[in-house]
């Protein structure tokens, strides 16, 4: 949710403009900066979400893709390279001109999506490679001792831009020839057809990215003591949570996107702590207008966030003897950029004892927590303090 300022909102981020008097509660008791993206890695949600879960990129990062294998139920094979496979738009101009329309096919739904992935399993039918179908645009590609260490690009990151020099370079890299083979099975498909009389973006390529292979991540309950959960229409952020040993709780109507079932997510949260510890709980929807470059969406994903999310399990939380929230923005997404960057990103966390001491202070802010003075420039370090 955190962003850069923007015109559009009299110089103000999206998360300085929404309402969100239950965040502000929380950092009136404290709050900071913390770096989720060590210096020289992508400011990739896995990343940064590792980072926050206590866990050393540098040490544990292996890629995206086997997160989200871990999350469908998929167990990586020694040597099989997981490959995150989005459906994609592009404009298919001309040869030398190839435009990323969307990341994420007009926000494909899952029905659809599910057709055009049973079809591509059946003729994209290529030794060594294997497909499953995900949630909504994002689904799974296996390759047997396939090139782990090829050069791809996250789609989100190159919004409008040309692809055709990666898609036509003639490296012997196999990662853009298999993305080119899918366009013949995926042109005519009668899932695009009626999208197309419809006036929406078709799902006219695959987009292969976000590889590797399976980590080896120690048990977050052998770390702290603490058994999880974790809730997230996300498989990158649930299969985070399998590797750590968190249980997947799941929430009907959570999608990822601005409609998500928010609501849900808090009260099946405080459900969870019944018998858990500690719960992860991840909303996506600010992320998604990030992307889209929609200011007005992402403010009231925020919104929602605050009121829906927060305040639910504030309210819920009242009956327990003791418990520490926090709420952080695992990187920055600038509506600008419409893609992830690396600077150290906003948190705020209390007690109970805490909030109930009704403290003032500054709102949840970018500024406000770089003003604050605090910064983790060791992102996986602030769990600790949060902990313990």
């Amino acid at each position: 949710m955190a962003d850069y300022p923007l015109r559009e909102l009299g110089g103000k981020t999206p998360l300085e403009t929404a309402e969100t008097p239950y965040m502000d509660r929380i950092a009136a008791c404290r709050m900071g900066l913390v770096r989720t993206i060590p210096e020289g890695m992508e400011p990739s949600s896995d990343v940064a979400n590792l980072s926050l879960l206590g866990y050393d990129p540098r040490k544990y990062h292996t890629g995206r893709a086997p997160l989200e294998a871990a999350s469908m139920g998929v167990t990586l094979r020694a040597n099989q390279v997981a490959f995150r496979m989005n459906l994609v738009t592009l404009d298919l101009r001309s040869d030398n001109e190839i435009i990323m329309i969307s990341h994420s096919a007009g926000d494909i739904s899952t029905e659809e999506s599910a057709q055009i992935v049973e079809d591509l399993k059946e003729e994209l039918d290529l030794p060594g490679i294997e497909i499953y179908q995900g949630v909504a645009y994002r689904h799974l590609l296996l390759w047997e001792n396939g090139p782990e260490n090829a050069l791809t690009i996250p789609p989100h990151d190159v919004p409008d831009q040309n692809m055709a020099p990666y898609l036509n370079h003639s490296s012997g890299d196999p990662v853009p020839e298999l993305i080119r083979r899918s366009w013949g099975i995926m042109k005519d498909h009668p899932i695009n057809m009626e999208r197309r009389r419809a006036g929406l973006y078709e799902a006219n390529s695959i987009w292969l990215w976000g590889q590797g292979k399976a980590p080896k991540l120690p048990l977050f309950s052998d770390r702290y003591g603490l058994n999880g959960g974790v809730i997230s229409a996300v498989d990158l952020l649930k299969g985070i949570g399998v590797y750590v040993g968190f249980i997947p709780i799941h929430v009907k109507g959570a999608t990822g996107y601005l409609n998500t079932n928010y609501q849900g997510k808090a009260e099946v949260a405080l459900k969870g702590l019944s018998s858990l510890d500690f719960i992860f709980l991840h909303v996506e929807a600010p992320d998604e207008a990030s992307h889209n470059g929609n200011y007005k969406e992402k403010i009231q994903a925020i919104e929602n966030f605050d009121r829906k999310v927060v305040g639910t399990v504030l309210e819920g939380l009242k009956d327990l003897e003791g418990y520490r929230i926090m709420v952080v923005s695992d990187h920055l997404t600038p509506i600008a950029k419409r893609t992830h960057t690396s600077e150290p990103t906003p948190f705020a966390w209390a007690s109970k004892k805490e909030l109930e001491s009704m403290p003032k202070g500054p709102i949840f802010t970018e500024d406000a927590a770089r003003d604050s003075g605090c910064i983790y420039e060791i992102g996986h370090e602030l769990i600790d303090s949060f902990l313990f």
